[in-house]
């Protein structure tokens, strides 16, 4: 099958050699971290097998690179590489599983320390193992991050200037690097020393303690001024109770004054009683001498009628005023204090953000959208910025700042 010139391309280096060489944006972030797990591992080489096809031109071929699969053991004699039949046999074995039309197009192999020369035993291995013209090999130092690719035309591997990384969908390639993300070491927990991405994590930390500082002084001031409005309205409510209890007190005093006074007065020997037939004017009528000069009263007892009746109306009006001051503060204290409950129950609130994913990565992979950063994605998949290590761990990526409209990454 033909294939298209992809479109979403990026060039590295000089491309004027023949013949063109496109490598898909997950084969490059499958070397790095190919790259990174031999660094760690500070010994021997680590290789992958190259999967693709080779598309004629008009006048040139074109390489197509849209895979990679990890040699299991990529042995050393001495100075010479060795790759022997049970690699090749797990080797066939992931091709057929994770790309079925796909061709052994050549090796990659990251090696620390060695110069990015192939030395004439290697050149001897890719003729034996990868006779077909523009068949490729790529030599990638894990510590410099250099790299450089060499195809073997005219009987001998020859340096290409530089190549094209281009951007599409590559399922196959995807679901290869998910399930050997173990095995290639590379861990979402894991971080990317990176200066730019230190610095860019430092102010996003920065900004977020700042405004989680501006929100909590926001909180606390709130409280105190409704702890200051709740002290403000027990304050009047006890002040009013105080001046209504003070008023009742005099109310109480004033009317146990004259109850005394109505009690202690005393009459002179000619008593004037009050009688049931009194008519309505409120004139009582003079009161009947005995034989000997003193006034008889109803009971006998010598003492004046109209002193106990004074002292009995006292008393009624004593008792009736007392109540209702009474009734009134206490309606008005108890309105008060549910009034200052109302105001301090309503100190206590907490809003809940709800935040959900959108559609675009939803099924581990997320293709870079215009306008997008690292710091960008991760909040919109995760919904803070605490991810963008693991997403460039996940996806090799050394400098965060350079993302490309339609790349994918792998979500971890």
């Amino acid at each position: 099958m033909k294939r298209q010139l992809p479109k979403n391309v990026r060039q590295i280096g000089n491309v004027s050699d023949s013949p063109k060489i496109y490598v898909e944006d997950y084969v490059d972030t499958f070397f790095a971290q190919l790259c990174e797990k031999c660094e760690k591992a500070g010994k021997g080489p680590v290789g992958a097998f190259l999967v693709g096809d080779i598309q004629p031109g008009t006048d040139e071929e074109y390489v197509y690179i849209y895979g990679a699969i990890q040699m299991h053991d990529l042995k050393m004699s001495g100075n010479e590489y060795v790759i022997d039949d049970d690699t090749w046999k797990r080797a066939y074995e992931d091709c057929k599983q994770y790309f079925e039309e796909g061709e052994m197009l050549g090796w990659f192999v990251a090696h620390p320390g060695v110069p990015l020369i192939p030395e004439a035993s290697t050149v001897k291995l890719h003729k034996k193992s990868f006779p077909k013209k523009n068949t490729v090999f790529i030599m990638k130092d894990p510590v410099e991050k250099d790299e450089t690719y060499y195809v073997h035309k005219m009987n001998d591997l020859m340096e290409i200037g530089g190549h094209y990384t281009y951007y599409e969908k590559n399922p196959c390639m995807q679901n290869y690097m998910i399930s050997s993300r173990k095995k290639n070491g590379a861990f979402p927990t894991e971080t990317v020393e990176d200066r730019a991405a230190k610095d860019f994590r430092n102010l996003v930390r920065k900004r977020g303690e700042s405004r989680k500082g501006r929100k909590t002084g926001g909180v606390m001031y709130a409280a105190s001024a409704c702890l200051v409005l709740v002290l403000i309205i027990m304050g009047v409510s006890m002040l009013n109770s105080f001046d209504r209890m003070k008023s009742v007190q005099n109310t109480l005093d004033t009317l146990a004054g004259a109850s005394d006074k109505v009690e202690t007065q005393e009459t002179s020997g000619a008593v004037t009683a009050v009688t049931e037939e009194q008519d309505g004017e409120g004139q009582a009528g003079d009161g009947q001498e005995t034989g000997d000069g003193s006034a008889s009263d109803a009971d006998g007892d010598g003492e004046p009628a109209a002193a106990a009746g004074a002292e009995g109306k006292i008393a009624g009006n004593d008792t009736g005023a007392a109540v209702p001051d009474n009734d009134s503060s206490t309606g008005e204290d108890d309105g008060a204090a549910e009034e200052a409950k109302a105001a301090g129950s309503g100190a206590d609130g907490d809003a809940q953000i709800l935040a959900a994913p959108g559609e675009n990565g939803s099924d581990g992979v997320y293709i870079v959208e215009e306008g997008d950063t690292l710091a960008i994605i991760s909040r919109k998949m995760y919904g803070d910025v605490s991810h963008v290590d693991a997403i460039c761990k996940m996806n090799g990526i050394t400098d965060g700042n350079l993302i490309y409209v339609g790349q994918k990454l792998l979500l971890p």
